[in-house]
C-alpha cells in the first residue's frame, strides 16, 4: 500500500516535469484527426471495430497502412474516409 502512494506522489511531481517539454514532444497533445498514422490497436479503440474486421478491411484495401519497419502502421486518413464513405444521411438510420 505504502509503495503505491510513493509511485503516486512520483507520478505527480513527474507531471510538473512534463510543463517544460515542448507542447509537440508529446504525443497525445496532437488531435487525432491531426495525426498521420496510428497503431491497429489505436485504430481498433477509435473505429469500434474489432482486429478481425480491421484487418479484413485492409486485405480488401478500404484501409491504408504503411509499414516501418516490422512495425505496421495505419494512415489514419484512410480511417476517416472509410467512416465519412459509410456515415448514413441524417435522419435515416
Amino acid at each position: 500500500m505504502r509503495r503505491r502512494r510513493q509511485l503516486k506522489n512520483g507520478a505527480q511531481n513527474d507531471d510538473s516535469a512534463l510543463a517544460s517539454v515542448p507542447q509537440l514532444a508529446v504525443a497525445g497533445n496532437i488531435p487525432f484527426a491531426q495525426r498521420l498514422t496510428c497503431t491497429i490497436a489505436q485504430a481498433c479503440e477509435v473505429t469500434g471495430l474489432g482486429r478481425t474486421t480491421l484487418y479484413e478491411l485492409i486485405g480488401e484495401g478500404h484501409v491504408s497502412t504503411t509499414t516501418v519497419g516490422r512495425r505496421r502502421l495505419v494512415l489514419v486518413q484512410s480511417l476517416l474516409s472509410l467512416i465519412e464513405s459509410n456515415r448514413s444521411p441524417v435522419g435515416r438510420a
